[in-house]
């Protein structure tokens, strides 16, 4: 009867914390990332084949994967597979994970958690600037958006964004006749080529950015007009050639000499070429653009005949030695047209977990631009800005996973801390994706809960009875006695 009063007792205390665990999963149906607590129970040591009761065995968390929700919020991240978030409590120097992804921006431009604890990740590191002149960060200024690639793969994360002045109006005629020249019109036409091919390029190294790469060249072209002062004879001469299939032609002009320049100044004046000749005749034809081939053809003065006397091959060149190669192209021709270029590679290597610190979000804290933020969005973990025209990788959330993530100690505000049989703290970035403008939904699945929770409170009434009932044989037992 005393047995029957203690395992009364025993389920009464047992199934009073069943009931605190499962009420606790149904008033976090709606919290962001919760996870499900799962309590499981045991039966206590037996005596004589009698038992002693119930006790509970273990609570743990059930990590399974929560629904993902479509917030449109640009800072909320949801995590569809294994691992946590990673946020630091810097008041008390604390690390905790988290899978509540809604994030927020903190007074200090740095990504926050919800209850503003600092989201921890990878910051950018500007890898590389070329710049016109000192300036490393995009002002007003640069006007002109050339370039934004994103480049992504298992190595690094990168941006590439180029910007320029204005070219248009900063361009003039410049030259000598014969030597390089070129009107204010034929280079704002050179540099929109050159924009065109740089472009293209950045394209190619995005489709294989591991590939280390060659440079590319510029194709040479010399014809040999050392009888021009005697061929070119009053005004019926002419001299002329064909330009990828095109007629470029000079008739006389004044002497010799002077008509040789105004056709070397012609074929300069072609979009993408540069061209000079010598006071011996020598044309030179360079392209502007590295790697592109051009065809000349049929170079004649008057109805004579010339060949071609030496050509150097364009070469194409491959990944990011290939860019570098147009793009220095294009800050030579924006030079050329008085203006200015300015280049940024933003990039984020693979690292461990160790080396992950507070993620600032402000594009002038970061010296990228001296504009505060841009139009932030998160992609497959990957921080970026968009400032006009121009996307900068500015961060990426980094995500831990544990072999026995059940040895986490939950600690409220969804948080978990480091339990003393916690394995070693990994880089989750392959086992798990994050999307962006999402959250991860509670786990806790109402139906079932609401079903424990009768049964609960049906185990406990009967374990209450167990009490009464062991009461009232007492109650008898006393009064035999007497």
């Amino acid at each position: 009867m005393i047995s029957g009063l203690w395992n009364g007792l025993t389920g009464l205390n047992t199934y009073e914390k069943a009931l605190s665990t499962q009420s606790n999963n149904v008033t976090n149906a709606n919290t962001i990332g919760h996870k499900a607590d799962e309590i499981s129970f045991e039966d206590m040591m037996y005596q004589s084949r009698y038992g002693k009761g119930v006790n509970i065995q273990s609570v743990e968390k059930n990590f399974e994967q929560g629904n993902i929700k479509l917030t449109n919020n640009p800072l909320d991240v949801g995590i569809e597979g294994e691992g946590f978030f990673i946020v630091k409590d810097i008041v008390n120097d604390q690390t905790f994970y988290t899978r509540a992804g809604n994030f927020k921006i903190g007074i200090d431009g740095t990504l926050e958690s919800a209850d503003g604890n600092k989201v921890l990740g990878s910051q950018t590191n500007i890898s590389n600037i070329i710049s016109s002149d000192a300036t490393t960060q995009f002002n007003s200024d640069y006007s002109n958006s050339i370039a934004s690639e994103l480049i992504n793969n298992s190595t690094f994360n990168q941006s590439i964004n180029s910007k320029s002045t204005n070219y248009i109006s900063s361009a003039v005629d410049s030259g000598i006749s014969g030597n390089g020249f070129k009107t204010a019109s034929g280079k704002v036409a050179d540099i929109d080529a050159l924009i065109i091919d740089y472009k293209e390029k950045l394209k190619l190294y995005s489709a294989n950015p591991l590939v280390p790469g060659t440079s590319s060249s510029s194709q040479v072209t010399q014809i040999d007009f050392s009888d021009f002062t005697s061929k070119l004879q009053g005004p019926e001469s002419f001299i002329e050639t064909y330009v990828n299939g095109d007629l470029v032609k000079q008739n006389f002009e004044i002497d010799q000499q002077t008509t040789i320049n105004k056709f070397a100044d012609k074929l300069s004046n072609l979009k993408g070429l540069s061209a000079n000749v010598d006071s011996n005749g020598l044309l030179t034809i360079t392209t502007l653009t590295p790697g592109k081939n051009i065809n000349i053809t049929s170079p004649a003065i008057n109805s004579g005949g010339y060949g071609v006397v030496e050509t150097v091959a364009p070469v194409l060149g491959s990944g990011i030695a290939m860019v570098n190669s147009s793009r220095d192209a294009l800050k030579t021709a924006l030079e050329n047209a008085d203006a200015k270029l300015l280049e940024m590679t933003n990039t984020i290597s693979n690292t461990s977990l160790a080396s992950v610190g507070q993620l600032q979000l402000k594009l002038n804290n970061l010296n990228i631009s001296e504009n505060n933020f841009g139009t932030l969005s998160i992609e497959d973990g990957a921080i970026y800005a968009k400032d006009g025209e121009n996307k900068f990788l500015i961060g990426r959330l980094e995500t831990a996973s544990f072999i026995n993530p059940d040895s986490l100690l939950p600690q409220g505000n969804n948080l978990y801390s480091i339990g003393s049989e916690t394995s070693e703290a990994k880089n989750a970035s392959l086992v798990n994706k994050l999307v962006g403008s999402s959250v991860e939904l509670s786990n806790t699945n109402l139906g079932d809960d609401l079903v424990d929770l009768m049964v609960f409170q049906r185990a406990y009434e009967a374990s209450s009875k167990s009490i009464t009932t062991s009461d009232e044989f007492l109650k008898t037992a006393i009064e035999l006695k007497r």
